[in-house]
């Protein structure tokens, strides 16, 4: 039957693009929505160091941008869009978004991440004024100020390293006992006089007036209490995946992810997952970028089987 478009892919993050690419080089008519960014996470990213191929590392919008041109340049339609629901039906997919509906023949889930709150007094009331979940976006508005960032994994490190080059003086707070991040970013810390990493320390609460200008601390131990001056708060402890969407139709784990097997294949024949929203992703650009084109490839199968 003639559907809109034989595919649909929800997201542009490196999983959407990847398997855009991919389908649109295979000859299927289609289309990538996205809420957002066109690019998804890689837009918010600075230097990432540990995609293949750029010994050197690779600017996020620079990649970002490449995938976006390639996918287009392949025939890929992209829209910024808002789904709020798919309707599986026995010979074609009902994908809604605000202001129409469109038919396919398969979809493909990709819309990512997005970050998890500390949820601590102050920090829903200074969001914009102080904290922020992206420095890319937010960071150079602090330059020359001392900030503080929760969370010692590679995002947040990664982010510290880059927003200490503006001039800030940045103080990374951890929950646990050890930092999460790769020994190389770990050890580029200890070499930086204008940074340091607190462990086995909460942050209880954010302060201010009309804008951040510290943080209520407790040393987990022993329970005593501190504060840090600091002019803002990167908040980077983790990612929700964005599966709200797809609640009634598809099962999720107790993360929020979407259970798939090895060809990102989930419960519903012609209903794909891929990225950070799929079971057991690990949360890294590369490996979005596989589970796209392991999507792509088995759509493509499934379509010509139809």
């Amino acid at each position: 039957m003639y559907t809109d478009y034989d595919v649909i892919i929800i997201g542009s993050g490196c999983a959407g693009l990847a398997a855009g690419i991919y389908t649109s080089r295979a000859g299927f008519r289609t289309l990538i929505l996205e809420k957002e960014i066109m690019g998804g996470e890689l837009m918010n990213r600075q230097l990432i160091e540990n995609y293949p191929g750029f010994a050197n590392g690779v600017q996020g919008p620079e990649l970002g941008s490449a995938m976006l041109e390639q996918a287009m340049n392949a025939g890929a339609e992209v829209e910024i869009g808002t789904v709020l629901g798919i309707e599986s039906k026995s010979q074609y997919k009902l994908v809604k978004t605000e202001d129409q509906s469109r038919t396919c023949k398969g979809v493909i889930l990709a819309t990512g991440a997005h970050p998890r709150k500390l949820g601590v007094p102050g920090e829903d009331e200074f969001n914009g004024r102080g904290v922020f979940y992206c420095a890319t976006c937010d960071g150079p508005e602090y330059a020359g100020k001392p900030l503080a960032i929760a969370g010692a994994g590679d995002s947040g490190v990664d982010d510290g390293l880059n927003l200490q080059t503006l001039g800030c003086k940045i103080t990374i707070v951890e929950l646990l006992p050890q930092a999460k991040a790769t020994q190389v970013l770990l050890d580029r810390v200890a070499a930086n006089p204008n940074m340091e990493i607190k462990l086995a320390t909460k942050i209880t609460a954010v302060l201010g007036d009309d804008k951040v200008t510290g943080l209520e601390l407790e040393d987990v131990a022993t329970g005593v209490k501190s504060q840090l001056a600091v002019a803002g708060l990167l908040v980077r402890i983790g990612l929700i995946p964005n599966t709200q969407f797809v609640r009634d139709i598809l099962p999720l784990t107790p993360l929020g992810q979407i259970a798939v097997n090895e060809n990102m294949e989930t419960s519903i024949p012609g209903i794909f997952a891929a990225g950070d929203i799929r079971h057991n992703s690990p949360m890294q650009f590369a490996t979005a970028v596989g589970d796209g084109v392991t999507a792509a490839m088995a759509l493509g199968r499934y379509i010509r089987s139809l």
